[in-house]
């Protein structure tokens, strides 16, 4: 399921875009998110960096730590006023995202250091039950 909305195109300049796609919480789902997000962007004319990146981290984490089977992760991009904003909604509002610094031989765990490199800023936002929504904003939209 794809789907995009816009506004007029005399608003085109200061009005907000929308992308929004619901995937498997699987590591195809999560590829497929880093593709669909790269190519929402070259249509908008956006630049793939550091989104694609964060988008990445953020389709893996859903879909490796967050998976519930028969639950999808939603994976939304917003542009308002040069702000990109991306959003993975998931099903595991019981397991939040927490930034630690791993040790320097460990063998995972950064994933959240780059996202937190990257953006501008990041939180979570919690709801309705049973979800969870991670959200990264990243200058250049």
């Amino acid at each position: 399921m794809n789907q995009e909305t816009a506004a007029p195109e005399a608003q085109l300049a200061t009005s907000m875009r929308n992308f929004s796609v619901q995937l498997s919480p699987t590591p195809r789902g999560a590829r497929l998110a880093r593709l669909l997000a790269t190519e929402q962007l070259r249509s908008w004319g956006l630049p793939l960096d550091p989104a694609a990146h964060i988008v990445a981290e953020l389709a893996a984490n859903a879909a490796t730590h967050s998976r519930v089977p028969g639950r999808d992760f939603r994976l939304t991009l917003y542009v308002v006023a040069g702000t990109l904003r991306i959003e993975v909604t998931d099903t595991r509002g019981d397991r939040l995202p927490q930034l630690q610094h791993p040790a320097p031989d460990a063998e995972s765990g950064r994933g959240l250091v780059l996202v937190d490199a990257l953006a501008v800023r990041w939180g979570v936002v919690q709801g309705p039950y049973p979800r969870k929504t991670v959200w990264v904003e990243c200058a250049g939209g």
